[in-house]
């Protein structure tokens, strides 16, 4: 609990107390939940603070029933706030926002865009893997993957907010009319129109359930780390399918298909003087964080947080985030030390999640 929320004399403390017993083991899914409302990890930090003092300071108004419930109208109404006083509500992927391109990209990253963020896998540890009940159509990990994420977020917020309340939490219609405000009706439209809207990125209704890599899935990853530290392109183009999407943000810039990746790979790789692969997850998902060494700077310092989709043992999309800031949230450093043959330690394992 933070100084904030401090407590003066025994009352207090036993109020204290008992608020904490309450709110604490529900941080790291209020986390979540803002996360998958606002797209932004750093952000949801932000509301996850506001919500827990926003809900010390109304705790004697607290009269009973569900605190969980009571907790996640105080976090999504934060959210919906959040996300009114932005400029832009949306935080996409460059894939979202323009068609593809076969040339290297001119100009510059685009700075004034908010672009969607990785969640590291670190911060779902004790958040329930599967669905919380049976009215959920979406089990945790399902509704935690970037390209979910990302799809959500192109829903306008109140139909964002219905969805995650029904389908990911399981929460009835009336349940989510009563923290949402208006009728049952108005809730099973706003859901009825959000689904039709995830209906065109997933026909078959749900995303394809991320499962722990299988052994010819780690072998892959393996490939890829080795590739990737080898600057050995055959070796990585070979790893990804066919019709392979790559985005990069914060460049505006995206590529479909394995040829069009290798000429974009084959031009970006020569600025690079070394990398080194650290094996991490995101979103469910594997990933990896990549340290570089440049002509200016001849440490391994951070450069990107990859995160992959695997398909039939096969990468089908590649997304790096090239935000140095990112890696502390994965509890990572900036620059990477080395053992004196030039190998960093944190390499050693094998890519797993």
């Amino acid at each position: 609990m933070s100084s904030t929320m401090t407590a003066t004399d025994p009352k207090d403390r036993d109020t204290e107390h008992a608020f904490a017993r309450l709110a604490e083991p529900l941080r790291r899914e209020i986390k979540l939940h803002c996360y998958r409302m606002l797209g932004s990890m750093h952000e949801a930090e932000d509301l996850v603070q506001e919500t827990y003092l926003r809900a010390w300071r109304s705790f004697d108004s607290f009269e009973g029933g569900s605190f969980h419930a009571w907790l996640y109208k105080i976090a999504t109404n934060a959210s919906l706030n959040a996300i009114e006083s932005r400029r832009n509500a949306q935080r996409l992927l460059p894939d979202q926002r323009g068609p593809a391109i076969t040339e290297m990209p001119d100009g510059g990253p685009a700075t004034d865009v908010a672009w969607l963020e990785p969640y590291p896998d670190s911060h779902l540890d004790g958040v329930a893997d599967d669905a919380p009940n049976p009215e959920a159509r979406y089990a945790a990990r399902e509704a935690v993957q970037l390209a979910f994420v990302a799809t959500i977020q192109q829903l306008p917020p109140r139909q964002r907010a219905t969805l995650l309340l029904c389908d990911v939490l399981g929460w009835s219609a009336t349940e989510a009319a009563t923290l949402l405000g208006g009728s049952t009706a108005s809730i099973n439209s706003a859901l009825q129109r959000a689904r039709e809207t995830l209906g065109k990125r997933y026909p078959e209704g749900r995303p394809q359930l991320t499962p722990k890599p299988t052994l010819v899935q780690q072998q892959l990853l393996g490939r890829y780390l080795k590739a990737w530290e080898g600057h050995d392109l055959d070796g990585f183009v070979a790893l990804l399918k066919e019709d392979a999407t790559y985005t990069m943000p914060p460049w505006r810039q995206w590529y479909a298909g394995r040829d069009a990746i290798r000429v974009f790979f084959a031009t970006a790789w020569q600025a690079c003087r070394g990398m080194r692969l650290v094996p991490t997850s995101a979103n469910g998902q594997p990933a990896f964080a990549v340290y570089a060494r440049t002509d200016a700077d001849p440490r391994l310092t951070a450069n990107a947080i990859h995160v992959l989709t695997i398909e039939h043992d096969m990468i089908a999309s590649l997304t790096l985030f090239l935000e140095p800031a990112l890696f502390s949230a994965f509890g990572l450093p900036l620059v990477l030390p080395e053992d004196t043959d030039g190998r960093s330690h944190s390499t050693s394992h094998h890519a797993s999640t």
